[in-house]
This record gives structure tokens, sequence and C-alpha cells, in this order.
């Protein structure tokens, strides 16, 4: 049995990673990301949370949330998104060939893994690292040279707000030669 423990701290903000079933290139469809967009504006009606970053990849996302002051339940609203999404696009998406007597079990779909990785964001210092490799995963992943030639970020509102420069990252420098290098 895992010792594992998530983080109950209210008010926090946390950096996600959420991937696919078997790592299937599919977030980055047009219906996937219609039924993302919808099932997050659905559940931040009944569960507020400010979305700081967020990158859509093919096969997994990036994002980090602040709860509000008194709420600290992160886990309900990845079931909820998780769900909707799940709900809007099984059937075409849902692989009956790859449904096993757990998933079966734990009514699970094909389209996710099963649990998601999360990690408190401690201080400005771990924010900033966080938000930088959240946004320059699409590069790291060499899906473009620059992280503004990503469309599904949240890179573009932040260069708009004056947080990023428009030419951050810009496919100049290796991976390596980032702080956020893990």
């Amino acid at each position: 049995m895992s010792r594992y423990r998530r983080s109950n701290v209210t008010g926090a903000t946390f950096f996600f990673t959420v991937v696919t079933y078997r790592r299937q290139p599919i977030l980055t469809d047009e219906a996937l990301r219609r039924a993302l967009h919808d099932a997050i504006l659905r559940v931040r009606e009944r569960y507020p949370f400010t979305i700081d970053a967020w990158v859509l990849l093919p096969d997994h996302l990036h994002a980090i949330w602040t709860l509000h002051a008194d709420d600290a339940g992160f886990g309900v609203r990845w079931g909820w998104v998780k769900r909707l999404v799940t709900r809007a696009v099984v059937a075409g998406y849902e692989r009956s060939d790859w449904r096993n007597a757990s998933r079966v079990a734990r009514r699970e779909s094909t389209i996710w893994q099963r649990r998601f990785w999360e990690h408190q964001i401690r201080d400005d210092a771990d924010f900033a690292v966080h938000m930088d490799y959240a946004h320059f995963n699409p590069v790291k992943h060499g899906l473009v040279r620059s992280v503004a030639d990503w469309p599904h970020s949240t890179f573009h509102r932040l260069v708009r707000s004056g947080i990023y420069p428009p030419d951050w990252a810009g496919g100049d420098k290796p991976f390596s030669d980032y702080a956020f290098d893990e």
C-alpha cells in the first residue's frame, strides 16, 4: 500500500502534470481541446481556482493553479475535469481493446492515466522555475524551436501582460542552459 500523501494546504499554488493513458498524442486534437476548455470552465464555476500557467502538449499537460484561501481540493477539480472531458469525447477516443479488469472495476476510460503528479509551490523562486519549466516544455520535447511558436499555452497571455518578453526562450539556447533543467 502506498504511503504517499497529497498536500492539503488551503490556498496554496500547485504545479501539475497530467498524462494521457499510454501517452496517446491526443490532447491537441480540436475535439479534445474543446472538451478540456469546456470542462475547466464548468469546474471553475463550482470549484473556483486561478490558472497561473497552462501548457497543453499532445500526450500531457502542465498547469499551475492557485486555490482559494479556504480550499485545498485540487484532486476533486482534476477528477471532475477528467470525468467531463471523458464524457464529451468518449465516443471518438475510447479504446475498448485497452480496457482491462482494473480499468473496468474503477470505471476508468482509456483517455487518462489514473493519477496525476503535483508539486506544491514553496515560494516565488519555485513559482518562477515551474512557470518557466511549463512554458519551455514544447521546446524541450522538440515540438517547436521557440516557446512563442507553441499555440497551446498561457505564454501568449503572459507576454501580453508583460510577464514574459515575446522572444523569451526563442530557441537560441539549449534546454540544459536553463535553470529549471531537471
